[in-house]
């Protein structure tokens, strides 16, 4: 995160040669700028998880996604039951986190947390079944791999499809610690994940932008078109003007002088693309 800090000058005299400057027409930020203003500001804290002690709740797990607002590749998502006698200082929403504070809180979590667990959903279900779905559909699946299990969710703006009782909470992971906690350990885990892609896909810059849609993100799939990894049913990949590509192991070997037909070449992305 780049931190741009404008400096007035003290001086009157300098201020008066300076030439007035237009404001904005409007005066307004962007909605990605307000928001992020915004989670600054709130407190992440154990409120919610304590009114979940107090009904009984032994085992109460924070839940989160990261990732779907991604291009390429899975979004993923974590499930944390935070032990009530250890206190993890300075967990908050992993957006307001360097990388390299994630990587430490990440470890201290999956040391001294109950349980937790991590799930993924790759690009091709997300492309059948749409990012929101897929979305809850990663947040179950860490919900059922936590051992011991949870009886009480607190989840992110979602509600999932379980018995369990849940909480779902707008802003989770900047007010509950439990989904701070989840937040953190799935995107220091989707970072990975997709850092390992970028060798197999450098034009994207994957290691940098984490599949995101950045201008550098943007040009290359105008230039190069669309990886098999790339999420098809977002619109800046399928309106790519250059046809995906196809890595070489999607294609079965059957001769140096054999070619490849297009049906063939179809078949083989298709194929490539079904969820195991």
């Amino acid at each position: 995160m780049m931190l741009i800090i404008a400096v007035s000058p003290s001086s009157s005299q300098f201020a008066a040669s300076k030439p007035p400057t237009k404001k904005s027409n409007s005066g307004k930020i962007s909605a990605a700028a307000a928001k992020l203003r915004l989670l600054k500001k709130l407190r992440c804290t154990l409120k919610f998880e304590k009114r979940a002690w107090s009904t009984g709740a032994q085992h109460v797990a924070g839940v989160d996604e990261v990732g779907r607002g991604s291009l390429f590749g899975p979004v993923v998502a974590a499930a944390v039951i935070l032990d009530p006698a250890y206190r993890i200082r300075g967990l908050r929403d992993s957006k307001l986190l360097i990388a390299e504070r994630r990587e430490e809180l990440a470890l201290q979590i999956r040391q001294h947390s109950i349980a937790w667990a991590i799930a993924a959903v790759d690009s091709a279900r997300i492309d059948q079944i749409n990012i929101y779905h897929a979305s809850r559909l990663a947040m179950l699946r860490a919900v059922q791999q936590l051992a011991p299990a949870a009886n009480y969710l607190l989840v992110d703006a979602m509600r999932l499809d379980c018995e369990l009782p849940q909480q779902p909470i707008i802003h989770g992971d900047a007010l509950s610690a439990s989904i701070a906690a989840a937040s953190i350990i799935a995107k220091v885990e989707r970072d990975r994940m997709i850092s390992e892609w970028d060798p197999v896909f450098p034009a994207y810059g994957l290691a940098s932008n984490k599949g995101y849609c950045t201008p550098r993100h943007l040009a290359a799939l105008r230039e190069h078109g669309p990886s098999p990894l790339h999420r098809q049913s977002f619109a800046p990949v399928w309106s790519a003007p250059v046809p995906q590509e196809v890595l070489g192991f999607m294609l079965q070997d059957a001769g140096a002088d054999e070619i490849v037909g297009d049906e063939s070449l179809e078949a083989a992305v298709a194929d490539s693309m079904i969820p195991q």
